[in-house]
């Protein structure tokens, strides 16, 4: 018996031309818990809902440790959430996620990332939120991608409309005290099928499926 056979995600491998993304192993997370501490973006700004980073850097750091165990921990194939760590060259250069309620019926997934400060502005977010957008469609069979951003982080809404969302609307948050504008966003499987552009490659997910509730 090896871990794959109780725990096969270890084994799922997404490639593009630049990057590996997988699921972290102990190394990796460490990693990414640095990265966390150095900082993912402008303190000025807060771009996430739940501001995990307005935090001292052990937190931050501590906090990515939690997230990525919690979301082990909780999974089930009817909610899942696959956290994975986006590699360049054998460096762990920040963090790729894809989730779902009730996949096999909604047939919807939700994405969220970032970057360590010194890797961004190089088009890797357009890559990994490729590379799980391909898992998403081509693998799973989802038939709708959804995702956010505020009205301030021009980065990652040109990710998204790069990669072919349509605006879904707008919802008002309180981020520090102060209101904020939500941009909601969607892809259907047509728009991906037109806008794709990164190739990507998947190993090891047929072993996975029943794990994202699929046979």
């Amino acid at each position: 018996m090896t871990l794959l056979t109780h725990w096969p995600l270890a084994g799922l491998r997404l490639t593009t031309p630049r990057l590996e993304l997988r699921l972290p192993d102990p190394e990796d997370l460490a990693a990414l818990a640095s990265l966390a501490a150095d900082g993912v973006h402008d303190p000025a700004v807060q771009p996430f809902t739940a501001a995990w980073t307005d935090a001292a850097p052990e937190q931050r750091a501590r906090g990515v440790l939690q997230y990525h165990w919690r979301c082990w921990g909780e999974w089930r194939p009817e909610d899942w959430r696959l956290n994975l760590v986006v590699v360049k060259d054998g460096v762990v250069v920040g963090t790729q996620g894809v989730s779902a309620r009730d996949f096999p019926i909604r047939r919807e997934v939700g994405t969220g990332s970032w970057l360590g400060r010194a890797h961004q502005g190089r088009g890797l977010g357009t890559e990994m939120r490729a590379a799980v957008l391909h898992l998403a469609f081509a693998g799973l069979g989802a038939r709708y991608a959804v995702s956010g951003a505020y009205a301030d982080n021009a980065a990652s809404l040109g990710v998204s409309r790069k990669l072919g969302y349509r605006e879904d609307g707008v919802e008002r948050h309180v981020v520090r005290a102060e209101p904020a504008v939500l941009h909601r966003l969607r892809l259907t499987a047509e728009r991906w099928r037109r806008y794709r552009s990164v190739p990507v490659e998947a190993e090891g997910l047929p072993e996975c499926l029943p794990w994202f509730g699929l046979t």
